[in-house]
């Protein structure tokens, strides 16, 4: 079929798979002709359930190859999300961190070579770990891949999402101020907080 299957459905390319079964289920509930005898629309629900069915075949067939979707049936796809569509290098990744399956995503990931690993790769690395809770590793995975493609509004909300969370838990990323207590991970509430006021001048606790 001609149109993105992912969209004749209403969801996402990074949707579950229990997702897409539900948006199906709920689509031909709503085009069934059993709904439509006797009525003008009868044809044209008919045309819509019989495009409904091909669209959800085929998700299933190209979850099947490991594939994502393309207009020219290419490995690389577009994946919709809130801010449109994002071309992507990795959509079987992205469907299996969607899905909650982080463990065969990074062996997806693992297997690619490093000379071969892009802003996109370092993302997703982000992506994972972030997920895991790993905020330093996903920081600075996100850091790379922001650096490698400063453009990429994507990569940028990831990063500074990350940085705000750093922020919380006391290890900002000190980009226009050289002193501070940057790294007091190691304190906590109010100690982290007497640490860095105390850096600022006076007696400095030595817990950074």
């Amino acid at each position: 079929m001609n149109k993105n299957p992912y969209s004749v459905l209403g969801v996402s390319e990074n949707a579950t798979d229990a997702e897409i079964k539900k948006a199906y289920r709920e689509l031909a509930k709503k085009y069934h002709p059993d709904n439509y005898q006797d009525s003008p629309l009868a044809d044209v629900a008919s045309e819509k359930m019989k495009e409904v069915n091909e669209a959800y075949d085929e998700i299933q067939k190209l979850r099947r190859e490991g594939r994502g979707y393309s207009n020219a049936g290419a490995y690389n796809t577009y994946t919709s999300n809130q801010r449109g569509y994002t071309h992507t290098n990795y959509p079987d990744v992205r469907n299996y961190i969607g899905s909650g399956r982080l463990d065969d995503a990074q062996t997806i990931l693992n297997g690619v070579p490093f000379e071969k690993r892009d802003a996109e790769w370092y993302f997703l690395s982000g992506m994972i770990d972030y997920r895991r809770g790993w905020t330093d590793r996903a920081f600075n995975n996100f850091k790379t891949a922001c650096d490698m493609e400063p453009q990429n509004n994507e990569f940028r909300q990831a990063f500074n999402m990350c940085n705000r969370q750093r922020q919380y838990s006391g290890t900002q990323y000190q980009t226009t101020h050289g002193g501070g207590c940057s790294t007091c991970d190691i304190c906590s509430g109010l100690l982290c907080a007497d640490c860095c006021c105390e850096c600022m001048g006076g007696d400095c606790i030595r817990c950074c």
